[in-house]
């Protein structure tokens, strides 16, 4: 299942309309929601050992359009988890020092560190997303930025930090839906802004930019994820899935402890 919507790094041009938002690939609601217990548990078990061993770091990268879900999968797909050794950066417009600095710079110190898992709720990749939607980045300049990210991330994963990119693909008529919800559900009203409209007008251009994006920086060392997410649960499902499947093929194990086991109860038992 996985295979059909990582993007290999020798797939050719690829748009975001060759994928189908409502895809579910034949699991059912109920099929999911039980393996979803199932995958938090082992992932929980994993967690543990990655944060006792502290030999990899892993860093996941969520975007998406706006009412793509990204809070909502934090907060389903890492549910559970120990707190130790993970957290959440939303990296929201840059303050005037960052904008001093070149524009990975905030983000590098946002990073994990050995033995962390941390979630990008957006990224770098608004860099070549948001500012070239409204111009203020040529084609020219996103297409070395692209290089750049692409430099970025490899160095990354040589230092052992894991790299997983989610793009939660939703249609328009579903942003539009949720976008509805907010205004007519006095409780999500906090999440309804003016800006949000000025954005969804923008709709077609936002997608070739997010299909460069998907053709030009997935790699073997940093792939693209695809996640049909007009369905939450199977966008939960999706992710928790690769997830735990990445941090199995790292073999982990918790740290085995140095001197004589026996020597090391016996002055346990014997002290004060």
């Amino acid at each position: 299942m996985l295979k059909d919507f990582v993007i290999n790094s020798n797939d050719k041009k690829i748009r975001t309309a060759d994928f189908d938002p409502d895809d579910t690939d034949d699991i059912s609601k109920k099929e999911a929601k039980d393996e979803i217990l199932k995958l938090q548990e082992r992932f929980c078990n994993l967690q543990e050992k990655l944060y006792a061993s502290k030999k990899y770091a892993l860093l996941i990268v969520l975007q998406g359009m706006d009412c793509s879900g990204k809070d909502g999968a934090v907060k389903n797909v890492l549910s559970g988890i120990n707190p130790s050794g993970f957290y959440v950066t939303a990296f929201k417009q840059p303050t005037p020092e960052e904008l001093s600095h070149d524009y990975l710079w905030r983000i590098h110190q946002k990073t994990p560190s050995l033995g962390e898992i941390v979630v990008f709720n957006r990224s770098y990749y608004e860099d070549v997303l948001v500012t070239r939607v409204h111009g203020q980045v040529d084609d020219k300049l996103a297409r070395a930025r692209f290089e750049e990210i692409r430099n970025f991330e490899k160095y990354l994963r040589g230092n052992n930090t894991i790299v997983l990119k989610f793009f939660l693909h939703i249609s328009k008529e579903f942003q539009k839906e949720q976008l509805l919800e907010r205004l007519e559900e006095t409780d999500k009203n906090w999440k309804f802004s003016e800006s949000d409209l000025k954005e969804r007008a923008l709709w077609d251009e936002y997608q070739a930019c997010y299909s460069d994006m998907l053709s030009r920086c997935s790699t073997k060392h940093a792939p693209w994820y695809v996640v049909p997410s007009n369905h939450r649960w199977y966008r939960d499902y999706m992710i928790l899935s690769v997830i735990v499947k990445t941090l199995e093929k790292l073999n982990l194990e918790y740290p085995t402890l140095e001197g004589n086991i026996q020597q090391l109860l016996n002055d346990v038992s014997t002290s004060s």
